[in-house]
């Protein structure tokens, strides 16, 4: 149905909007500014500035323009007199109590305060009594209060209860009395609360690690990719000479809108850190000693070559999958061209019995702004807000809208929304719990199961739950079943998977991923895999996943981006394969214990602000981005260090002279694009089989996903990154 149209007139320019449409999202929409304070267009109306006034004819004062909808025939006037006049005054009554803070507040130069108050504020105050004095508030490590400046716009107040879900943040007291504050002395706890420091228009909540640092008009802006999760968040990082200070969001409606996850906002903070590695080492006769680049590549290329020789048989190669595209692609090229098949992205995964029915490239399903538009998901084993919080909130936004979104969970974690259906699934007994959920649908359709579940689910018991979860898909047009990490990293996984794909057959529903760090889908699609190529072309001679190159030692590692204490789910396995090798290389931005203990070549990389590249996100969108801040001492981006390694080994046609050249050859090997296809064709046949489990590494903290999260005290003094134990902490890179 055709929504309604009305015509006005705004400062005599004819103007169609929307019956019922609020005047501010008109003026907006037609280039017409109209200050404000309070509205934000992802928030609800809440008119207490009333900075937007304007003079609406026959009306008998100025309106405020957020809350005032428009009717046919409105005629509008934003820059008469009256209009201007009442906003001048509104000006006035905000300076009456705000401090003179502009030469020492962090929102100077960016301010909505002082840009409007330039425009519409006095030179002279009238006011001459006492200001009001407001004690700040302690909201925990990331935001910091400078609660005098407040102006009661309540933007961080809706902030928490319409976004993020939990109202942590509220008003107490009225007229000069009222405070916004926790009420009982509290943290500010939720994975994007973060987002109220952009959100306040003065200087009254700001970035706490970032206080006093750097001027907004000293800085470059650099727009970046979000290197944490599979939502690829976009952000702008914040550049003075050369180095990282701060990120913000950068709106992409179709993936964050104008929001992102405190992970990715704070983990700047662990780019600088005392175990940097900053020069290439070598172990020289038990003593690790600095060396220029030219030994470092000699050293590694060698002992990379002599392992190579026994038919690429000897070597491992064991990559981050927050790595870029190209230095994925890179990385497949030289063990294609060593003649090595070992190499995997996979580091958290230990089930690889039905890995040939893995998808080309792990989809999420639908576009993540899709997800709004289901109206029935399911999460097969996932901590959501943990995992990737931008979908977490996109299907909150989902739920809230009508959809019904149920959960098969080892534990029934808060998702800040009402869950239609929630079925407990013991990690040592996960499978046995899905079945039962796809025995309630059985019974609701009376259809057969698909092949390679049906003997599984023959006996299986079925409970209330069951059907409640059954019910989140059964009758839905665009139903969704999405296996999270926790169903990923489990021992169990191929059975989990089989049974989550025959849920998804029998309902009608799309089969999902979550994939595991920032890129992968583009791991998958570069080929960074033991039993495909590029593309997701079949191997020819496949060879060892993780696992087999861990339980069968190679001569020979590779380790990219990775610290093996800590992102390999078989941390005590990898520790003997390593340590048993001949030669171990490493290629990171940081050194730990782990790495002194097992490395033989040590060549410092940059982190993700310090290089070039593509992430491919979990709706398989390519998002490029170039280097925002510069590399510390001899650091070089993984692309180029990987680039010279390749000519080292003689790799025909490796001479790539920037990181869209990589990106480039990549798309030309690959012809078209891959499309997704979550489709599940392989023939396994599930078991029900109780598993042993190590709750530890599946359910990774969410300030414990990757080294540079890591390295972020502002994110580990947290409540969530409370959850690290000290004994884990990163330490000072001293060489033993």
């Amino acid at each position: 149905m055709d929504e309604k149209k009305v015509n006005i007139e705004i400062n005599g320019k004819l103007v169609e909007a929307r019956a019922g449409q609020m005047l501010i999202e008109v003026t907006d929409r037609s280039g017409i500014y109209v200050p404000r304070f309070c509205y934000h267009s992802k928030l609800s109306v809440a008119a207490n500035c009333r900075m937007c006034l304007v003079e609406v004819e026959r009306a008998l004062k100025p309106l405020p323009a957020c809350a005032t909808p428009v009717t046919e025939g409105m005629k509008v006037f934003t820059r008469s007199q009256r209009a201007i006049s009442a906003q001048k005054a509104t000006m006035e009554f905000l300076l009456i109590n705000h401090p003179l803070d502009c030469p020492i507040c962090d929102q100077g130069g960016e301010c909505e305060l002082q840009d409007l108050a330039l425009g519409f504020g006095r030179g002279v105050s009238r006011y001459t009594e006492k200001k009001r004095v407001v004690a700040d508030k302690n909201l925990g490590p990331l935001v910091s209060t400078d609660m005098t400046r407040c102006i009661h716009c309540t933007r961080c107040i809706r902030f928490g209860e319409e976004i993020a879900g939990i109202q942590e943040l509220g008003a107490v007291g009225r007229s000069e009395h009222m405070e916004i504050g926790t009420y009982i002395e509290n943290s500010v706890d939720h994975e994007l609360s973060g987002n109220i420091i952009d959100l306040c228009p003065v200087g009254a909540l700001n970035n706490k690690p970032y206080r006093f640092s750097a001027r907004a008009w000293e800085m470059t802006v650099r727009p970046m990719i979000a290197p944490h999760d599979c939502a690829g968040t976009n952000l702008y990082g914040h550049v003075l000479r050369g180095e990282l200070k701060r990120v913000v969001p950068r709106e992409n409606e179709a993936i964050n809108e104008t929001w992102i996850p405190d992970r990715d906002r704070f983990s700047c903070f662990g780019v600088y850190t005392e175990d940097r590695l900053v020069n290439p080492m070598i172990r020289r006769n038990q003593e690790w000693v600095e060396v220029t680049w030219q030994e470092a590549l000699a050293r590694a290329s060698g002992a990379i070559a002599r392992a190579a020789a026994d038919e690429g048989d000897a070597l491992g190669i064991l990559a981050s999958p927050s790595s870029t595209l190209e230095e994925l692609y890179l990385l497949r090229r030289i063990a294609a061209h060593l003649g090595s098949a070992h190499l995997d992205h996979r580091l958290r995964r230990v089930d690889f019995r039905d890995q040939q029915a893995d998808p080309v490239w792990p989809w999420l399903g639908t576009s993540i702004a899709g997800l709004e538009e289901r109206d029935g998901i399911l999460f097969v084993g996932s901590n959501l807000r943990m995992e990737v919080p931008i979908i977490a909130h996109r299907t909150r936004k989902a739920a809230l809208g009508g959809a019904d979104v149920g959960f098969v969970n080892p534990v029934d974690y808060e998702y800040r929304f009402r869950s239609a259906a929630f079925v407990e699934a013991p990690l040592a007994d996960f499978a046995r719990s899905l079945a039962g959920v796809l025995a309630a649908a059985r019974d609701e359709l009376g259809r057969p199961l698909p092949e390679g579940v049906a003997e599984a689910v023959a006996g299986v018991s079925v409970d209330d739950a069951h059907r409640a979860a059954a019910r989140v898909l059964l009758g839905k047009e665009r139903a969704l079943v999405v296996l999270g990490h926790i169903a990923q990293r489990h021992p169990r996984f191929s059975d989990i998977r089989v049974l989550a794909a025959g849920l998804a057959q029998l309902t009608g529903a799309q089969l999902g991923y979550l994939a595991e760090g920032a890129n992968g889908a583009g791991a998958a699609i570069a080929g960074c895999l033991p039993h495909r190529g590029i593309g997701g072309s079949a191997a020819a001679s496949p060879g060892f996943d993780v696992h087999g190159m861990l339980n069968s030692p190679r001569r020979a590692y590779v380790l990219f981006g990775i610290e093996p204490d800590r992102d390999l789910a078989e941390g005590a396995l990898a520790e003997d394969a390593l340590k048993s090798a001949d030669a171990v290389v490493c290629f990171t931005a940081y050194v730990n214990d782990a790495l002194w203990a097992c490395a033989d070549v040590l060549l410092p990389i940059g982190t993700f602000a310090e290089t070039a590249g593509t992430y491919v996100n979990a709706e398989g969108s390519w998002q490029s981005f170039a280097a925002a801040a510069d590399p510390l001492g001899e650091a070089r981006p993984g692309w180029r260090v990987l680039r010279v390694l390749g000519n080292a080994l003689d790799v025909p046609d490796f001479d790539y002279r920037s990181a869209e050249e990589v990106c480039e050859a990549l798309r030309r090997e690959l012809g078209e694009s891959v499309p997704p296809d979550n489709g599940y064709t392989g023939s396994y046949t599930a078991a029900l089989d109780p598993a042993a489990i190590d709750v530890a590494q599946i359910d990774v903290p969410i300030y414990g996903v990757d080294a540079v999260v890591r390295r972020s005290e502002p994110l580990q003094q947290t409540v969530l990154g409370g959850a690290r134990d000290e004994a884990d902490a990163p330490r000072a890179a001293s060489a033993p």
